[in-house]
């Protein structure tokens, strides 16, 4: 487990490289948020990409500042089928990790791959990474700066297929029509004890 002061000396570090002029802090806040959607917002703003004056050669991008990242959100069942591997060079040394180990080790790490992975491979990578600034919970040592949280885009949830709606609707009637036939054989039952009472008096 990362303790905090090495979180926050990490978050310090290379900020002399980065000419902050001009540029924004945007704060996400991780809390309940899936992890591949906040990391793509957090990637398009890292690039610039929500500016008018986006230029791909050029580093625009804001500094990024997110907070609570031990309550990142994956959805299914990537916290255990999920791993991250690596290879240390000698034969046979493949090692890997899930999900659920890598939250529990470092949950920072988790978010700052899903960001990179999806920045282009080029040179302002390095430049870009620099500027994603991650903590576990909300304290973080940017108190000085003008902060502006950035509110996320609401969730557009498409509608069903019209074959997996039927499936529902089938499944939803079938549940209904089970539950109805317990509560018929419970009363069924308790009328027999009822009549086998009388017939014994």
């Amino acid at each position: 487990m990362i303790d905090d002061w090495q979180i926050v000396n990490r978050a310090l570090a290379g900020i002399r490289r980065i000419n902050l002029e001009g540029l924004r802090w945007r704060v996400f806040d991780a809390k309940g948020q899936v992890l591949g959607r906040l990391a793509s917002q957090i990637a398009t703003v890292i690039q610039g990409k929500d500016k008018p004056t986006y230029t791909p050669n050029r580093e625009e991008g804001d500094m990024c500042v997110v907070l609570n990242a031990k309550d990142i959100c994956v959805t299914g069942r990537k916290l255990t089928d999920k791993f991250y591997r690596w290879h240390t060079g000698y034969i046979g040394h493949l090692k890997e990790r899930s999900l659920k180990d890598q939250m529990a080790k470092d949950p920072t790490e988790v978010i700052r791959k899903a960001v990179l992975r999806m920045l282009p491979r080029n040179k302002l990578r390095d430049d870009r990474d620099r500027k994603l600034r991650i903590f576990t919970n909300d304290e973080h040592p940017f108190g000085d700066r003008p902060l502006e949280p950035y509110v996320m885009p609401p969730r557009q949830v498409r509608e069903l297929r019209p074959r997996t709606r039927r499936a529902m609707i089938r499944a939803e009637k079938k549940a209904e029509q089970q539950q109805q036939g317990t509560n018929n054989t419970s009363k069924r039952k308790k009328n027999k004890d009822a009549e086998a009472a009388a017939a014994s008096t």
